[in-house]
Parts: structure tokens; sequence; C-alpha cells
């Protein structure tokens, strides 16, 4: 679950993180309030999306004073926001944040992220940090810092300074520097993060550090850990059909191709859409309905994949362990019959109760395509979607 900037700067400033005064908006007018209580000289006005690049794209301007900051915000409000992170369909942008100015000596790039091939959280850091973070690292890869702290050691207080010095900080900055991230590295810790990232964190020309953007993705298998979190989902930033497997307990993500898949376990999903593309078809979905499954979640399982008006045909792959294979063709009558089925439909089915779960199937009405082994259902779905 990713926080918008102004849900994170929250969770950094209760950590002590140096952030600056801001205010959410929704209206022009607010806009206008929010930079007067401000009282800077300079404010800057952010649109509010998941998503990088905002200010690129437009969604972020510097405002000199209350009444160009409701002019501004009267035209980031309602615009649809095109960055490399949102695609060609964009992001609506309702809601803004009017942040206080600061006068920068300089900026740079801080990110800690989960690294799995090390099983460490690793420092990514330059000293180029803003809009152009994203060319730097694609062109001159050799600027950017990477640093592992071993979470069963934890910090320690000389990274913060190797940091610090490969940035190029003199003595005295590197000590203003390392408490930072000391911080940081105690946020995502304690709040079960998968990312942080800081661009830029900058340094003004009073010698202070300050977090001038944030960025926070939380795992999402630990929200129950942290209410607090949970609080500051945005729905309207989710893909509906993802928002709405999730509330039944199912593992999805939309992708871009025109097979729906019906899966259980992580593992089996991931090798259908291997098998599918293999046979030169493309998947529309991720979809792990888990081994223990009910008929009920099935049945809305199969609702979301015929919701995609991108399925042109779905292929359910199902090895029954602990789910089995009549609550799944149970499910998939019952879904069937509620919303109706005018695309192929392929299933392979093995393991427990197999036997019964093809008897239903072959006993429907439902014009249903059986198939023995993974690459035969792949291969006919693909034929029969083309």
């Amino acid at each position: 679950m990713n926080l918008h900037e102004y849900q994170a700067k929250e969770v950094m400033k209760a950590y002590g993180l140096p952030v600056l005064n801001g205010y959410l908006c929704h209206t022009p007018e607010e806009a206008e309030k929010a930079a007067k209580d401000l009282g800077t000289a300079v404010c800057v006005v952010k649109a509010q999306v998941h998503a990088g690049g905002r200010g690129k794209a437009g969604g972020v301007k510097l405002a000199k004073s209350p009444e160009e900051a409701k002019q501004i915000a009267s035209e980031i409000l309602g615009m649809t926001l095109v960055t490399p992170q949102t695609g060609e369909q964009g992001k609506l942008v309702s809601k803004i944040y009017v942040e206080a100015g600061c006068p920068i000596e300089n900026e740079y790039y801080v990110s800690l992220v989960l690294d799995r091939a090390t099983k460490s959280i690793s420092v990514i850091a330059c000293a180029e940090g803003g809009t152009e973070i994203e060319e730097i690292a694609e062109h001159t890869p050799e600027k950017i810092i990477n640093v592992q702290i071993n979470p069963n050691a934890g910090y320690q207080s000389f990274q913060g300074l190797e940091v610090a010095f490969k940035l190029g900080l003199d003595a005295k900055q590197a000590r203003g520097f390392s408490p930072i991230l000391e911080k940081l590295y105690k946020v995502f810790i304690e709040k079960d993060l998968d990312m942080i990232e800081i661009n830029p964190l900058v340094l003004t020309t009073d010698g202070e550090f300050l977090l001038l953007d944030a960025k926070c993705a939380v795992e999402d298998n630990a929200l129950f850990r942290h209410p607090d979190l949970k609080e500051m989902m945005d729905e309207d930033e989710i893909d509906p059909k993802e928002l709405r497997a999730s509330k039944f307990g199912l593992s999805y993500v939309s992708l871009d191709g025109t097979i729906g898949c019906m899966v259980n376990g992580a593992g089996l999903a991931m090798g259908t859409m291997d098998m599918i593309k293999f046979c030169g078809g493309e998947p529309a979905n991720f979809l792990d309905v888990g081994g223990g499954a009910s008929k009920e979640t099935v049945t809305e399982a199969f609702k979301i994949l015929l919701s995609d008006d991108k399925v042109k045909g779905i292929l359910i792959n199902i090895f029954g362990g602990i789910m089995q294979c009549d609550v799944i063709a149970e499910g998939v009558l019952s879904a069937a019959k509620e919303i109706g089925v005018s695309v192929p439909l392929v299933v392979r089915l093995q393991g427990t109760n197999v036997k019964e779960g093809r008897e239903i199937l072959a006993n429907s009405d439902l014009d249903i395509v059986s198939a023995e082994t993974l690459d035969e259902a792949a291969m006919k779905i693909v034929e029969l979607t083309k």
C-alpha cells in the first residue's frame, strides 16, 4: 500500500524527522488560505497522487502569493496527471498539498528498499537528487551509492557517515545527515515498509537538512499490525478490481493482456501466466484464490475476471490440495448463472475431488472446454481467444 506525500510526512514527523509545514487542500480557496497561514514568501502547490514524476508533469509548482497559490490550485485540481509511472491513462488529481518554501543549497536522493537478494535493507543515495534521478540512474549509474544494512545487526552510526562522505558531505554536514538516516531506518523497520524514497533531501542555505518530498510503500501483509497506516489507504488510487479482490482475501493484480486467469497458489499462478505467454497469449491478470477459498470467494473471483472488458477468454487452473476441485466448480457455476459467461472458458482441474469437480462442470449447461495438463489448457485458451 502506497502513502501520499502528506501522509508519509505525517509518519516522518512523528519520528522527529525534519519536514516543512503544509496543509492538505481540496479546493483553490483552501489553497489560498493555506498559503496565508504558512506566511512564507514562497509556497509549493503539489498534486497528491500515487506516482513519481509529478514535477515534470506540471503537478508541482511554486507560488509567490496566496492569490497565485489559488490560481495554481485551480489548474492542478481536476487535471489528469500523466507521468512515466501512471501510464498513458494518467491519474486524476483530487487533492493537493500546499507546503512552505525554503532556501535550497543542495539536493540529494535517499531511499531505503528491501533487498531480497542480499536479505538486507539497501540504502540507495545520490548526490544529485531531484527530477533527473531516473536519467542519472540510467546513464551514469556510477553516481548511485548503495550500502546494505543487515537487519539482524540493525543500523550502525558508521553507515550513516559512510553514506554521507560518499555523497561528498563535509564532517559537519555528515553529523547532521547520519541521524536522519538512522530515523529513516527506524521508520522502515517499525512500520513494516517495503520502500522509503526521499527525493529530494535538501540541504538549506542555513546548513539544515529537510525532507522536501517523501514516499512510503507499506507491506500489505503487515497492515494488520498498523491500523493507523491502514486508515490512510486511498481507495481512489487503487484499481477497483484489485480493491474488490482485497476485500475478499484474493491476491489480484491487473495486467494488460486478454486472458483472465484463476489459479490457486502464487507459484502455480506464475507458471500459468508463463505458459500462456509461451503459447502466444497475454495474461490479463494475476489472480490467486488461495488454498482455502470458499464457494463464495471463488464466485467473487470469477465475477472480477468477467468484469474486465479486456478479458476475451478465461483459464481456470486448479490443483486441489486443501482447495477442493468441486468447490471451484460450484463457485464457477454460481458466478456464471448470476452474471453469464460470454467468453471462452477453459478449465483444468487436478487433485482433491477432481472427479466430482469435473462431473459438476460436465453436467452443467455451460460451454466449458476441459484440459488435462497446463500446456494443453494454455494452448486451448490462446487458440480460442485468437
